[in-house]
């Protein structure tokens, strides 16, 4: 019978809201399976830091944004500062959550990413043939590199919802953005709950697709 076998680049790994460089250590060089360990343990399971005096509130908005976006709050979840307590992002490595930290959300859904990708679709047929436009230069910019960006995230399972304008016509679009206007402005008037500069939603197609995305980042 052969025993089970740990990393050792993981054993030191045992806090719930481990230090971002030593996650980003970890990741660099442990290898693939470290990094796909980080992502499913670490980085998707177990009470968020931002919510981790009151792990009820973090489960009373999931069930509030479950209701209003149909899917089961279990395929909800936090990551960013929210998630770790500080940032993993390279150019704000071990930055503290606190006031005024985003609240980055991302859900697994496949039903809603495929809502997503065809609004994504009808905006970008939109957009291309000139039956709608950008307000300005500046949003013309961001509305070309999202349609740049946008079908290379697609194919690899996920999608941000912000990378399509939010009007009527992309109703899936258009109920995330009102959902996380509205999301904030109740933690806001909460008492003893975590404030929020920004609320964004990602969604995924797979919980592989989750692994593989935030496997491929730590590269």
């Amino acid at each position: 019978m052969e025993p089970f076998k740990v990393s050792s680049h993981l054993r030191d790994v045992v806090s719930p809201y481990p230090d971002a460089k030593l996650i980003s250590e970890v990741a660099k060089h442990g290898g693939e399976s470290a990094r796909q360990a980080i992502a499913r343990l670490w980085l998707s399971e177990g009470i968020p830091f931002a919510f981790k005096e009151c792990p009820a509130m973090y489960e009373a908005i999931r069930s509030w944004v479950g209701s209003r976006l149909d899917i089961d709050p279990k395929e909800l979840n936090v990551t960013g500062s929210a998630r770790l307590g500080q940032s993993l992002a390279p150019h704000k490595m071990g930055k503290p959550f606190g006031d005024g930290s985003d609240l980055d959300i991302f859900i697994i859904s496949r039903e809603l990413f495929e809502n997503l990708k065809s609004d994504f679709n009808e905006w970008s047929y939109d957009f291309e043939s000139g039956s709608i436009s950008a307000s300005n230069e500046r949003e013309n910019g961001f509305w070309k590199g999202n349609l740049y960006r946008g079908p290379k995230n697609i194919a690899r399972g996920f999608i941000d919802s912000n990378i399509v304008p939010n009007h009527d016509k992309y109703r899936y679009v258009r109920n995330i953005a009102q959902t996380m206007y509205l999301l904030k402005e109740k933690l806001d008037v909460t008492s003893d709950a975590p404030k929020f500069c920004h609320a964004s939603v990602r969604c995924y197609k797979s919980w592989s697709s989750y692994v593989k995305q935030i496997s491929l980042g730590f590269q």
